[in-house]
């Protein structure tokens, strides 16, 4: 937003976007609708496979606000690649929008005995 002191050019606005950007790090997203969008990504773009294994996303589950941080379960962290995460961090910035804010996705392994 560009705004001028010398001609208070856009500055009632500069209000208006701070609590707009606020809002949008306050909003928390229910983990079912997180799963939802976890496996609309997965079917348009089926994460990429390592020496042949495969990374399999189980969920994601937003954890924190302000900054809102959500954490994705996967088979083996070491499969995400930095290009699908960033991919799935502008499906949920398409979907929820996120304006002005940063998003952080950490990224979990499950032990395999937890495996379904």
């Amino acid at each position: 937003l560009y705004t001028s002191a010398l001609t208070h050019q856009r500055i009632p606005r500069i209000v208006e976007l701070v609590k707009y950007v606020a809002d949008q790090q306050s909003m928390r997203i229910q983990t079912s609708v997180l799963n939802e969008l976890i496996r609309d990504a997965v079917s348009v773009n089926p994460p990429p496979s390592h020496r042949g294994k495969q990374l399999k996303i189980y969920f994601m589950t937003q954890a924190d606000i302000r900054p809102p941080k959500f954490i994705i379960f996967v088979n083996d962290p070491e499969l995400m690649h930095f290009s699908y995460l960033r991919f799935l961090e502008n499906r949920l910035r398409e979907s929820f929008g996120f304006e002005g804010t940063p998003l952080k996705l950490i990224v979990r392994g499950r032990k395999e005995e937890e495996d379904i």
